[in-house]
């Protein structure tokens, strides 16, 4: 699993649709204050260990303000499923998705990052997979890091 990890003073991401009014549209995750945005992508081979060591991560990462962490100061994370993460534009201009896992395997594993945080007792935000979303973010620093597990 791959995450890049952006400490926020806040996050949202929105679904689009044919209307404002359109039944789920708008904002389906949202984090207000200081907390990280994350965007994970899974690739072949990932398993929900690995969710769960890339989950524990998160939580203890310290890279808020004061070299703190999530679990130091309780803040939220949003988490959205990017499967371009593993992208690979090495050859020609048009990028590859191979390594990219396919999403019936990819989004139980992104929910699993998801249940792991909050069994930890973090407040998250989620995305909607393969939705064609919009994520807003106020990067604090700026500050990303880029983690693999």
């Amino acid at each position: 699993m791959r995450a890049v990890i952006q400490r926020v003073d806040g996050a949202s991401v929105t679904v689009a649709g044919a209307a404002d009014d359109a039944p789920g549209t708008g904002i389906v995750g949202e984090i207000v204050g200081e907390g990280l945005c994350v965007l994970v992508g899974v690739t072949h081979g990932d398993t929900a260990e690995k969710a769960a060591q890339l989950a524990r991560k998160l939580w203890t990462l310290r890279i808020l303000e004061g070299e703190k962490s999530c679990s130091d100061v309780n803040a939220p994370l949003l988490v959205i499923s990017q499967f371009t993460l593993y992208g690979d534009a090495r050859k020609g201009r048009r990028p590859t998705w191979n390594a990219a896992a396919p999403g019936d395997v990819a989004e139980p594993l992104v929910d699993e990052v998801v249940a792991q945080l909050r069994a930890l007792g973090a407040q998250v935000g989620t995305g909607r997979f393969g939705a064609d979303m919009r994520v807003s973010l106020t990067n604090h620093g700026p500050f990303t890091v880029l983690i693999e597990v």
